[in-house]
């Protein structure tokens, strides 16, 4: 008689949620990648220069409080799914239908570590020229919690160096 055997769990798993934490998801780490997309579509699903993810087989991945609060968007042109919350607007998952055993999570879903380093940027050729590059910045005056870019010091030209 055959018997089957319970599927492998991983190491370990990480817990995130959503901003109002209505929704929790469950991944296995480590994932299988990280990155940075910077795609017109997620900017916009996000609100924001970049989106990061971290990338998961679908079976690695579990909702464990708030299904009833998951919305999916289907974007039928690129042949993707965004779900969101739909108490609060928390971009949850991203699936592509090219790779249909992957599902995407936002990255900043999670508090603690994934098992990768978002090392990868998809669709750089579409970086805003607006996005932070991580430049100085230091405390605004008058205004707690808020900082302001530091202006980068241009050395003093040298008397001639221009002149014909």
């Amino acid at each position: 008689m055959k018997t089957s055997r319970p599927k492998p769990r991983a190491a370990a798993s990480i817990t995130g949620a959503c901003l109002c934490g209505g929704v929790e998801i469950e991944i296995d780490t480590p994932v299988f990648w990280a990155w940075h997309d910077h795609s017109e579509p997620s900017r916009r699903a996000h609100g924001a220069a970049y989106a990061t993810y971290a990338g998961c087989w679908k079976s690695k991945v579990r909702i464990t409080r708030g299904e009833d609060l998951v919305s999916t968007f289907e974007d039928t042109a690129r042949k993707q799914a965004r779900s969101f919350c739909s108490c609060c607007g928390s971009p949850l998952m991203f699936a592509r239908g090219r790779s249909p055993k992957m599902i995407n999570v936002p990255r900043a879903l999670f508090g603690g570590r994934v098992g990768r380093e978002a090392k990868y940027h998809v669709a750089i050729d579409q970086f805003q020229d607006w996005a932070y590059l991580g430049a100085r910045a230091g405390p605004l005056k008058g205004y707690p919690g808020v900082s302001i870019e530091k202006a980068r010091k241009v050395p003093p030209a040298k008397a001639g160096l221009f002149e014909p």
